[in-house]
């Protein structure tokens, strides 16, 4: 409510000063034919600057913000993977009882275009994962989760990140299994029903964890070739992951 009152505050000030302007001319030139010209001129040039300024030159600064705020989110993304999300790609599919239908239909290569891309995030999105919750090592998962809880605080803390929701879900999903694992003293004598429960927070984190890792590798492609050099090298959904360059 005060700043509509300072609006229309300001609004009046202007119209005032205006009219005083056009007094003030009328009273040195006494010429109204020549003030209704220059101020049908004006109303004449106003749609015109309107478009300009409000629609051309808006469009580019916001062109401009929105460009430089996703270049800090790509940052983000990429420290994210580094830290976490990687270890997490390859040390739960080893859990999978469906890795190789996964592998084979995550494992980017060179040659992917945006249509492979695009196949490969639609798996993902719609990913099943047949999870071993006999063979998973619950107590590591939760020392790796627990030893990176404030770098995950820390990202859920960036206003830029609020901005991606997808991105915004995966650090909720595993801010959340972390809170699931770290809530539980005892992870070697888990009782069926609550083994089925984390089995759901996984699936949910590794769902985002995907999804968002194949995005982040596509704006790779795009605008840092050696940086996805280095993922097609290492990315866990390949049979032998090496960061070692081999030609031929």
């Amino acid at each position: 409510m005060k700043g509509y009152r300072i609006f229309l505050l300001a609004a009046a000030i202007f119209l005032a000063l205006s009219a005083l302007f056009y007094g003030i001319h009328y009273l040195i030139f006494e010429d109204p034919h020549h003030i209704f010209i220059y101020m049908l001129g004006d109303f004449a040039f106003l749609p015109l600057e309107v478009f300009i300024v409000v629609i051309v030159i808006e469009r580019i600064l916001t062109r401009r913000e929105k460009q430089a705020m996703l270049y800090k989110l790509n940052m983000a993304i990429g420290a994210f993977f580094s830290e976490i999300g990687n270890y997490l790609l390859g040390d739960l599919l080893k859990y999978f009882k469906n890795r190789e239908e996964i592998s084979r239909h995550l494992n980017v290569s060179a040659d992917w275009t945006s249509r492979e891309f695009k196949r490969a995030d639609a798996f993902a999105y719609n990913l099943k994962i047949d999870l071993d919750m006999n063979k998973i090592n619950l107590e590591e998962l939760k020392k790796f989760l627990s030893q990176k809880r404030m770098y995950l605080l820390t990202l859920l803390e960036n206003p830029n990140l609020l901005e991606h929701d997808r991105f915004t879900d995966l650090l909720w999903a595993t801010t959340h299994l972390d809170e699931e694992l770290e809530a539980r003293p005892d992870l070697k004598n888990v009782p069926k029903d609550d083994l089925d429960h984390l089995a759901v927070d996984i699936q949910r984190m590794y769902d985002h964890l995907a999804s968002e890792w194949l995005d982040y590798v596509q704006h790779l492609k795009a605008t840092y070739p050696f940086l996805y050099s280095l993922v097609l090298r290492t990315h866990p959904f390949q049979e032998n992951p090496s960061a070692t360059v081999k030609k031929g």
